[in-house]
């Protein structure tokens, strides 16, 4: 090839909007589960939260600001950092890290970051729509 010769070569990338959903909906339908009394425990739903609900949402995210998707980065990446914080609050409920730590838990504080997500939830809806 000449070294006068510019070559144009187009990168491109799969939308990972589909793997982060799927993460989205199969953490959340096994959380449902425990919720609604189906199961019992949250010892496996742990590391469905971490590698489904937080992980594959995160690679979304990530990849989605390759993309300069301001709102799938900003979607995934919120429900990511959700599930990392879902799961360590069940970690420390279950007393891995200590039963000092677990018995000082204030069950409203995750309450008012639930309040906090349901807004950002109804946020991002609008967004979508």
């Amino acid at each position: 090839m000449n070294t006068n010769q510019t070559q144009n070569i187009k990168i491109t990338n799969a939308d990972p909007s589909a793997l982060g959903l799927f993460g989205l909906a199969i953490v959340t339908l096994v959380a449902s589960s425990q919720k609604l009394g189906l199961t019992d425990g949250v010892s496996f739903v742990i590391p469905w939260a971490v590698f489904l609900g937080a992980f594959a949402q995160l690679f979304a995210c990530i990849n989605d600001s390759k993309r300069n998707n301001t709102f799938g980065t900003t979607a995934f990446g919120g429900y990511a950092l959700f599930w990392f914080a879902v799961a360590a609050s069940w970690l420390i409920q279950s007393g891995v890290f200590g039963e000092r730590l677990a018995s000082s838990v204030d069950a409203k504080q995750l309450g008012f970051a639930f309040i906090g997500y349901l807004i950002f939830t109804l946020f991002m809806t609008i967004g979508a729509m």
